[in-house]
């Protein structure tokens, strides 16, 4: 098993460079691979700043990638629920957080649009100190 950084699935799904789009391609067509959750993080930031991607766009991408039988994550229902939760309004990095801390019943933090756009999403109350 390999594992891939950003930049392999930036040109695998932009295709914005030729060369690199096929040496991608050929590591996701021989290669048995590992996406690691900072990887998808950094994924979808560049996705979203650098090619305007929007969330559906991302989320379709992602979901396509992630179910092809040779790609591994460390925890897929994470992943999943992070794109769910994504799908409902929140930042990606605040679902990755809130998908992460369900053992816990707050989550404290400044960020007053992630209390507002996380409320009633999970168990876990996301919450001003």
């Amino acid at each position: 098993m390999v594992a891939v950084d950003t930049n392999i699935i930036v040109r695998l799904l932009t295709q914005d460079d030729e060369l690199q789009y096929q040496k991608s391609l050929e590591i996701f067509q021989t290669q048995t691979i590992f996406i690691p959750d900072t990887v998808i993080l950094e994924t979808e930031w560049v996705l979203r700043f650098a090619y305007k991607f929007k969330s559906a766009e991302i989320c379709a991408a992602f979901r396509k990638l992630f179910g092809l039988s040779n790609v591994h994550l460390s925890n897929p229902n994470l992943v999943s629920q992070v794109l769910q939760l994504h799908e409902a309004g929140l930042d990606f990095a605040d679902a990755f957080h809130l998908a992460q801390i369900q053992n816990y019943a707050e989550f404290y933090t400044f960020d007053e649009k992630f209390v507002k756009k996380a409320k009633g999403l999970t168990s876990c109350e996301v919450k001003l100190p």
